[in-house]
């Protein structure tokens, strides 16, 4: 059994606390599809640990899939995270969301996540960071439009896009 086989097992059998050490250990390694499978399958599993799956969300923010087929697959992942019923997983996720952001299902999550009526105001700060981090585009410029007069996230919305312009 090589290194990555064993960390990925062993990720599997762990402790929570022995888990979340070992997917860090594992981000070394996150183009290996046994590392991405594993990362995607302990994000959605709304009964893992907590901590292991903020843990797998921060390195697949950092480190996002290449292929498009593995990239929209972890997109729609992260963004299923925003209906969890963890706050902290559902702050993470929506910062996570920026590199993903050209998928539609994605738009449409952060989109739901930036709504007033959303009860958490930090995902909907991190929700706009994410928007900002994708960049400008069609769907971005639109959405930050419907957000300038938003009494929370209004200035920052205008200010980004003064400087998109």
């Amino acid at each position: 059994m090589d290194q990555v086989a064993e960390l990925v097992e062993r990720c599997r059998t762990e402790d929570e606390d022995a888990q979340v050490d070992l997917i860090v250990e594992l981000e070394d390694h996150v183009a290996d599809p046994r590392v991405l499978d594993l990362l995607v399958s302990i994000i959605a599993d709304a009964g893992a640990y907590d901590l292991s799956r903020i843990e797998c969300v921060k390195i697949l923010r950092l480190w996002p899939p290449e292929q498009p087929a593995d990239r929209v697959r972890v997109g729609h992942v992260i963004a299923a995270a925003l209906r969890d019923e963890d706050d902290l997983v559902r702050q993470y996720a929506a910062m996570a969301l920026g590199p993903y952001a050209d998928d539609p299902i994605v738009l449409d999550a952060l989109t739901t996540a930036l709504a007033p009526d959303e009860d958490d105001v930090n995902v909907r700060h991190n929700a706009l960071s994410s928007v900002m981090e994708a960049g400008r585009g069609e769907h971005t410029i639109t959405l930050l439009r419907q957000l300038a007069d938003d009494p929370e996230l209004g200035t920052a919305a205008t200010r980004t896009l003064r400087e998109w312009t």
